[in-house]
């Protein structure tokens, strides 16, 4: 009983860090482009997209579909970058162990 009481308290522990670590993802950001920087994208640590910035050379009324392909590599990009981030912030927190389906 005694090792069942020291695993729920690592577990609490490990839940707590975990928290803290989310927090600190949902305010750290990430910035991402494409189109040689015609469309950037900033993303948060919780893919939550905080601005788009498109420069109006970009926008041609006859070739919409150009700048929606942009849009979507850009935000893509944002997306990898923030999974980038969380592996790295969670490899730091688990000491390098793979945890599977955390994220």
């Amino acid at each position: 009983m005694k090792d069942l009481g020291k695993l729920l308290k690592q577990a609490q522990q490990v839940q707590a860090k975990m928290a803290e670590m989310q927090e600190r993802l949902a305010e750290r950001t990430v910035e991402a482009s494409a189109g040689g920087g015609m469309v950037k994208i900033v993303m948060n640590g919780r893919h939550e997209v905080l601005s788009v910035t498109i420069d109006p050379e970009v926008v041609d009324p006859s070739d919409v579909e150009m700048l929606e392909d942009l849009v979507a590599a850009a935000v893509n990009e944002a997306r990898g970058r923030v999974d980038e981030m969380v592996r790295d912030e969670m490899s730091s927190l688990t000491g390098g162990l793979p945890m599977p389906g955390l994220f």
